[in-house]
């Protein structure tokens, strides 16, 4: 089940939105600790907590004996995914709908301008995560490392940097889209992917951009299609019981 927003998300969600709006606008100062938990109607540690975490993302900074204030910068912060908004299967597709215009085209990129190097460290990348297949996290961190690799063959440093950003979070867990699934159902999985992720390099050996682009869009619309069918099966399950009833 989702878990419910605690008072701090949804005041932070709030705080946010504001900011975000120009409704509070770069440069001006927050409220008092105790003028916003009055005004939301919450304890004070519940305002600190949602003050912190907009610090965190670069949403508030402190001035010693002034305030907090929303920072100058604030119209520049960086695009961010953060790990917490990942814990829901629904938030990992949506990822994934992002990772399907990316990756198609820098597969496509690095078919064009691969080197010898970029071509070995894919295929050791792809050893590494068949020797892990066995390890879902462990296999996951491989899987990133292995998406590194294009990236780097692309030859365009925006790409690494993008692909670095993301991290392990570009791959989700095997665990979400095989959950209460036999331990069969993980080798087959492990051997689909691996399979999808020959057919990659394989293009991008050959540099051959159009079948490099074909093949990761349909690596990335595989994990897209099986993520949403669980998704959408958990969804199913919330609401059962409620429409079960008579």
């Amino acid at each position: 089940m989702s878990k419910a927003p605690s008072l701090a998300d949804a005041l932070f969600a709030k705080l946010e939105a504001r900011i975000v709006s120009g409704e509070m606008p770069a440069g001006s100062r927050f409220p008092s600790q105790k003028e916003i938990a009055e005004s939301e109607q919450v304890s004070r540690t519940v305002v600190r907590e949602a003050v912190a975490r907009l610090g965190a993302q670069g949403f508030a900074v402190a001035r010693r004996g002034s305030g907090v204030y929303v920072p100058e910068t604030v119209q520049y912060r960086a695009f961010q995914v953060t790990p917490e908004e990942l814990s829901e299967l629904s938030d990992v597709v949506k990822l994934l709908e992002m990772r399907l215009a990316i990756e198609t085209e820098m597969a496509a990129l690095a078919a064009a301008r691969r080197t010898l190097a970029d071509v070995s460290a894919m295929r050791l990348a792809l050893r590494k995560i068949a020797e892990l297949r066995d390890d879902p996290a462990a296999a996951a961190k491989a899987d990133a490392a292995f998406h590194m690799t294009i990236a780097h063959a692309t030859q365009n440093h925006y790409y690494v940097r993008l692909m670095e950003f993301l991290g392990v979070r570009l791959v989700p867990p095997r665990s979400l889209a095989l959950r209460d699934q036999p331990a069969r159902a993980y080798q087959k999985y492990a051997e689909k992917v691996h399979a999808e992720h020959e057919a990659i390099v394989e293009a991008i050996v050959r540099m051959d951009p159009a079948r490099a682009r074909a093949a990761a869009r349909r690596h990335m619309q595989e994990s897209l299609t099986r993520h949403t069918a669980v998704s959408d099966h958990l969804d199913v399950e919330k609401v059962a019981p409620v429409t079960s009833k008579k």
